[in-house]
């Protein structure tokens, strides 16, 4: 099938299709950003005893395990990719997200870590407009500064984060938002091969430091490892089919929302209330989100970029 052009205006047959595309990939991020800090919850709870670099590995290993399972019948097939060097790098910056992520939250509390990362949608929109062509139209930049705006409300820089752990999810954001333009690259691939090369890449990647790093794992943290990895798997497959159905400047905003789990997670597992100020800067980003979810829509209907 031949592909639009990117940044091209749909025609007006193709705009309702494209909308409900839209709507889907940003229902799919968010299904996607919930799995996900729920995996970052548990990987904070476990890096209290096992280096980052055998929690890592298992929650790449156990993926890797289930999507072998699950493709098996297929696996030659679904092995083909048409631009392994770009699947290879999604692999690669997927494993330095997860790997300074969880290093910094042995030293951080999960929603300040959460927060810092969440500049990766401004870094994906940019991205997106540099190597893909996207449109970014004003509503998107106001609705993105808006999040951004919110998140650093809750992060309060000169009374908020200060440990120098803070820059590792900082770099993180950058490989993150790296990750995913390239998945939007790789669209002519099917999630069920993206999700093979990034983790098969990834495991590899990370079984570079694990051996060096290992440790026992107690019997009454195996429930936590085998969720780890259950969790991982179903982020990456929303998380990846999301970027294929929708621009990614139009998606990335909605990444902000886990701020909001975050800050639940960390008063419910670890007893981190949120302040005030967390909250306003919650609402912010909801509203901003919504804001560019609804300007989105009409933008659609009218032929115009958003």
């Amino acid at each position: 099938m031949t592909q639009p052009t990117p940044g091209a205006l749909p025609t007006a047959a193709a705009r309702p299709a494209q909308a409900a595309n839209q709507r889907l990939g940003i229902l799919m991020l968010l299904a996607s950003v919930l799995l996900f800090t729920l995996m970052d919850a548990l990987g904070k709870h476990l890096t209290a005893s096992y280096h980052p670099g055998q929690v890592i590995w298992t929650r790449m290993a156990i993926n890797l395990v289930i999507v072998l399972a699950v493709l098996a019948p297929r696996l030659r097939t679904v092995a083909r990719s048409s631009a392994p060097l770009l699947q290879v790098g999604r692999g690669l910056t997927q494993v330095a997200s997860i790997g300074l992520f969880f290093t910094a939250l042995q030293f951080i509390g999960l929603a300040e870590a959460t927060a810092i990362m969440d500049i990766n949608p401004v870094l994906i929109t940019l991205g997106a407009a540099l190597f893909l062509g996207e449109r970014i139209g004003i509503r998107r930049i106001v609705g993105i500064a808006a999040a951004l705006a919110g998140a650093l409300i809750i992060i309060r820089p000169g009374a908020g984060v200060l440990h120098p752990a803070a820059v590792l999810p900082l770099i993180g954001a950058f490989t993150y938002a790296a990750g995913a333009v390239m998945t939007r690259m790789v669209r002519g691939d099917s999630t069920a091969t993206s999700i093979l090369w990034s983790t098969a890449v990834a495991t590899l990647g990370a079984s570079l430091v694990a051996p060096f790093v290992w440790q026992p794992v107690a019997a009454a943290d195996l429930p936590a490892f085998l969720a780890l990895g259950l969790l991982g798997t179903g982020a990456q497959a929303t998380l990846i089919r999301a970027f294929s159905l929708a621009e990614a400047a139009a998606v990335a905003p909605f990444g902000y929302t886990g701020l909001i789990w975050a800050g639940l997670w960390g008063w419910l597992f670890f007893g981190a209330v949120p302040d005030l100020w967390a909250l306003v800067g919650a609402g912010i980003i909801v509203a901003a989100g919504l804001y560019v979810w609804t300007r989105e829509a009409q933008a659609m209907r009218a032929g115009r970029p958003g």
